[in-house]
């Protein structure tokens, strides 16, 4: 079964082959990632037909990049077996059908949670996106620094990337910056900006009269405990699976942590943490003993059983 929440070969730093394009410079908007699910499932040669731009009821560049979007969320993907062809995923379809969906229409935040979750762990079609969650370790940041920081670090992953050029790669960083910032020139309603639905998430903050960003750690009011739950059973079978038993610190700050991927301060981390007995039925148990913090893994929970709790739907088969 695919994840649900991170991206698939998400642990798989070594096989990067990083990623600064595809966007078509457009962050996603509120109706496109459904809008791409549902085309999918009616015509999976939606994207390399003719009619795509009237079947989506979007320009061509915009055709693109729904397609980017639906494939760097996780929620569609290419068929293997013949060239040009989409399929929705189990959770494209979870989410978006439109008679038993989760939230086709991306009304509960906690949804948002679920779509950055698979983007922040897209280590090759989402670098950018990857890097600023999982490894730049500063709460606030310059643009310009960040860009040089990010291509040094994707070069050094990959020695044979081949060379972007300073105009895509600022591109790239513009557009991850506009996924989780207001635009300046937002409308009173947001479905009728053009900002991404991330905005809502209150990740990442433009200082005033600046060119520096602060990444807005600690309580994330809109995130479920279910969600949080499904996303550290998942980074646990994904890393550390071989293992009973958890750190603190890991989940607070490892690669793919929902300490990390959510930017959970400690006192957060920790009330998060002290739910978990009761959510899991005893499954996964935090303890705090002779000043050692882990979480114990008693039997195995599904990150799937947590979204359809949260949800009280169950996935479509």
């Amino acid at each position: 079964m695919e994840n649900l929440l991170l991206a698939e070969n998400s642990a798989s730093q070594y096989r990067i082959n990083p990623s600064f394009s595809g966007h078509q410079t457009f962050p996603f908007r509120y109706t496109w990632l459904k809008k791409g699910v549902d085309a999918v499932i009616s015509d999976p040669m939606v994207f390399s037909s003719d009619f795509a731009t009237v079947a989506l009821g979007v320009g061509k560049n915009m055709v693109q990049s729904i397609r980017h979007w639906c494939i760097v969320a996780g929620l569609i993907k290419t068929d293997s077996f013949q060239r040009g062809r989409c399929i929705p995923t189990e959770i494209g379809k979870a989410i978006f059908d439109d008679k038993n969906g989760f939230d086709p229409y991306l009304d509960d935040p906690a949804t948002l949670w679920l779509i950055h979750c698979k983007i922040s762990t897209n280590l090759d079609q989402a670098t950018a996106w990857y890097w600023s969650f999982n490894i730049l370790k500063k709460n606030q940041f310059d643009r310009d620094e960040f860009t040089v920081e990010l291509y040094d670090w994707a070069k050094l992953q990959k020695e044979s990337m081949r060379p972007v050029s300073e105009n895509t790669l600022q591109r790239d960083v513009n557009v991850f910056i506009r996924t989780y910032c207001q635009s300046r020139h937002a409308v009173d309603v947001v479905e009728e900006s053009f900002d991404c639905p991330l905005v809502e998430l209150n990740l990442i903050t433009e200082l005033p009269d600046s060119k520096e960003y602060e990444i807005q750690r600690g309580e994330k009011v809109t995130l479920p405990i279910e969600f949080f739950t499904a996303a550290l059973i998942e980074f646990w079978v994904s890393r550390f699976n071989e293992r009973d038993s958890l750190t603190f610190t890991e989940i607070l700050s490892a690669l793919l942590s929902p300490g990390r991927i959510f930017k959970l301060d400690e006192d957060t981390l920790t009330l998060y943490l002290e739910k978990l007995e009761q959510l899991t039925d005893g499954a996964l148990r935090y303890d705090e003993t002779a000043d050692l913090k882990q979480v114990y893994r008693h039997k195995d929970v599904k990150s799937r059983h947590l979204l359809e709790r949260y949800y009280g739907k169950h996935f479509i088969i």
